[in-house]
């Protein structure tokens, strides 16, 4: 049994596999500034406001009242979320860090994007605890699907960190971005295998983003920004530690469409990679090793578990639904066709959601997981302002 068949026979799509989400109404009816929503940021992580904030973001009855006769301000926003978090003294404290951050993101041309951001990766927006604010140095665009992480042991041989690099490349010449956690090993690997290409690809940190950990890897790193992005939820200045590493690893699958795990022990932070993804509705998929070394152990028992076997990357592509996109005309109006949001959808018009409730005949409820689906999909894409347009990529 597919370790997503759970999900999937309970009726989830494959992109809905979380709480509902109600991004668009506070996308469109904030009054919050970019440094509110830092702010909020530093009250999830220095303010002990986590838990309660990631309930109003994911939950129907928090972001999803700000509907269209609110404007929403930081003081009504954490008022709601948790009157505790509200007390001028907290507030006062998170401001403070919260413009010294912005400042120096400006100064080091690191760009802020809030969750009610347009840029900000739908994907990771359908997690259970999506962060409020994503530091990038980079291209923001580099974090729009389709993303594929490929992540393995920092201790990884030689052939582990062939299959990493081949897999890079690989994924990249086909126009996937190659997401990993610039860590020694498999990760830097599939990294470079991408960057070897001039693919695009995406190194998620366990610190803030103007601090390189492993050091030796600041020019992979700047490499990284050329063709990508680096990425954290982190506040600057933040030095890794033990613990942000499984938050981390979150991020990962939770920008990924899959994750490919390469030579993993069974106390391997891959295997906890796999497990988030698990839960946030990936694809698992590992690549088999050796088996007398006991350094693939991990990996094979995601295989056992039913995992879907990589031996190269159309096996990837396959699982993800890229192997022949490229569809004839005729194939392509079949399924505008049949699609209840696509057929109503005219070449260069862009539509809001109010639109799109009157034209297809769905509610909210039903309507933004299925432009969730299409927009990872490469079919629709979302404009400033939260208007959809069709595309001509996916399927």
């Amino acid at each position: 049994m597919s370790p997503r068949s759970n999900a999937a026979q309970a009726g989830c799509p494959a992109w809905d596999r979380g709480p509902r989400l109600c991004i668009e109404p506070l996308r469109r009816h904030t009054r919050m500034t970019l440094g509110d929503w830092v702010a909020l940021a530093m009250l999830w992580w220095r303010g002990g406001g986590r838990p309660a904030i990631v309930r109003w973001l994911v939950e129907p009855r928090g972001a999803g009242r700000m509907g269209a006769g609110c404007r929403a301000t930081l003081e009504t926003v954490v008022s709601a979320i948790d009157p505790g978090l509200a007390a001028s003294g907290r507030l006062a404290r998170a401001r403070a860090p919260a413009q010294g951050a912005l400042e120096a993101a400006h100064a080091g041309g690191i760009t802020a994007v809030p969750w009610s951001d347009t840029r900000y990766p739908t994907a990771l927006a359908a997690i259970a605890d999506p962060p409020p604010v994503l530091w990038i140095r980079g291209d923001p665009e580099a974090l729009r699907a389709p993303t594929v992480a490929i992540v393995g042991s920092r201790a990884g041989s030689a052939y582990a960190r062939d299959v990493g690099r081949e897999l890079g490349s690989g994924l990249a010449r086909c126009g996937v971005t190659v997401v990993s956690g610039l860590a020694r090993g498999v990760d830097s690997a599939a990294h470079r295998g991408a960057l070897a290409v001039d693919g695009r690809t995406v190194g998620v940190l366990g610190s803030g983003v103007d601090i390189m950990d492993p050091p030796e890897h600041s020019g992979l790193a700047r490499d990284v920004m050329r063709r990508g992005a680096l990425v954290s939820e982190l506040p600057l200045g933040t030095t890794p530690r033990p613990a942000y590493f499984p938050q981390r690893n979150r991020l990962i699958s939770g920008l990924s469409r899959a994750v490919v795990v390469v030579e993993a022990s069974t106390r391997s932070g891959s295997l906890i990679t796999a497990r988030l993804a698990l839960e946030q509705g990936r694809e698992v998929m590992a690549v088999p090793g050796n088996v007398l070394t006991g350094r693939n152990r991990g990996a094979h028992a995601l295989l056992k578990d039913g995992a879907k076997v990589v031996e190269d990357v159309a096996d990837i592509l396959e699982e993800i639904g890229l192997v022949g996109t490229r569809v004839t005309n005729t194939r392509a109006d079949e399924l505008v066709s049949k699609d209840p949001v696509l057929r109503h959808l005219s070449r260069g018009e862009s539509y809001d959601l109010d639109d799109l409730v009157a034209l297809s005949g769905l509610d909210g409820p039903r309507l933004l997981p299925r432009l969730l689906e299409l927009e990872l999909a490469g079919r629709v894409a979302r404009r400033d302002g939260g208007r959809f347009h069709r595309t001509d990529g996916g399927g």
